[in-house]
């Protein structure tokens, strides 16, 4: 049997029912607020050339904010994370035992390709962009509005209520949708995937069940898969905190990005190819030890 093959469900996040959703909340509120810190430094360099790097990000948000500056956003991934953390593990296995099912239906072993699961992670990734992409526009608001007498917003209500306001659910809330959609089906595709191939070449290589490799491990192969997510989906990232911190109006007016292949030419013939990568030191060192986190809660 290929290793390919030989691919295993995700263990401890399948069964449903309100232990495992309390489970999935918990870690997602938790991971929420761990990034949050780091977050709106990754989010500055994005969006901004105004910082050299991310010391100096830090440096010059303490010093002109304040420590509780780098709390921005933070209400925000705490009521929804953990949510998106169910809905990414509740889309994967549905995925899966589909798959699982057309396998046995003709006649091939029940055990998924890893085409498979990264198809599985996919749609676990569209299913969860109907919640992260206001979210994180939610957060990204909060996070780059202008500091002291001139913020824009008193809080996450008052930036979901001012961004419909503008262009409707649609085009207001939902902005930067079609990169979102882009960026989950691969991030979560690559996550899920790089997981299962860690856990059973393990189990492989040592000729042990998946089920008697221990925590730490897990928690390692879970912060590899982070930074694979991370990786493989960068680009899109940075394009979407772009769009999502960009003005209202018309192009050229208000508005610097009318369109996500707009704003991919424009960062490509004003940065070039670093454009599409600023923040990413951050992002990783944060990754590792939240999606750690989220396989072993």
């Amino acid at each position: 049997m290929t290793e390919a093959a030989a691919a295993a469900p995700v263990e401890g996040n399948e069964g449903g029912g309100a232990k495992e959703t309390f489970k999935d909340l918990f870690a997602g509120a938790a991971g929420g607020v761990a990034q949050v810190l780091i977050d709106i430094i990754k989010v500055r360099l994005q969006t901004t050339t105004r910082y050299t790097g991310a010391v100096d990000a830090a440096t010059k948000i303490f010093k002109d904010e304040g420590p509780l500056a780098f709390y921005k956003g933070t209400l925000t991934p705490l009521v929804g994370i953990g949510a998106c953390v169910s809905v990414q593990f509740g889309g994967f296995h549905y995925a899966r035992r589909q798959f699982e099912a057309r396998n046995t239906l003709h006649n091939r072993p029940a055990s998924l390709s890893y085409g498979q699961l990264y198809a599985s992670g996919a749609f676990a990734g569209l299913a969860n962009s109907v919640l992260s992409g206001p979210i994180e526009h939610v957060r990204i608001r909060l996070q780059t509005q202008p500091h002291g007498a001139g913020r824009l917003y008193s809080g996450p209500l008052d930036c979901v209520r001012k961004l419909g306001a503008h262009e409707g659910i649609m085009q207001g809330l939902y902005r930067g949708q079609a990169v979102t959609l882009l960026r989950e089906a691969q991030a979560y595709g690559c996550w899920f995937l790089t997981f299962e191939y860690l856990m059973n070449r393990h189990a492989r290589v040592n000729s042990t069940p998946r089920s008697s490799i221990s925590a730490p491990l897990i928690a390692l192969y879970g912060g590899i898969a982070g930074e694979a997510l991370w990786l493989a989906s960068y680009p899109f990232d940075v394009v979407k905190s772009k769009m999502q911190s960009d003005g209202f109006g018309p192009a050229g007016g208000g508005m610097r990005y009318a369109s996500m292949r707009g704003c991919f030419a424009q960062v490509w013939r004003e940065e070039g190819a670093v454009g599409f990568w600023r923040g990413l030191g951050p992002t990783l060192v944060r990754a590792l030890p939240v999606s750690a986190g989220t396989f072993i809660v």
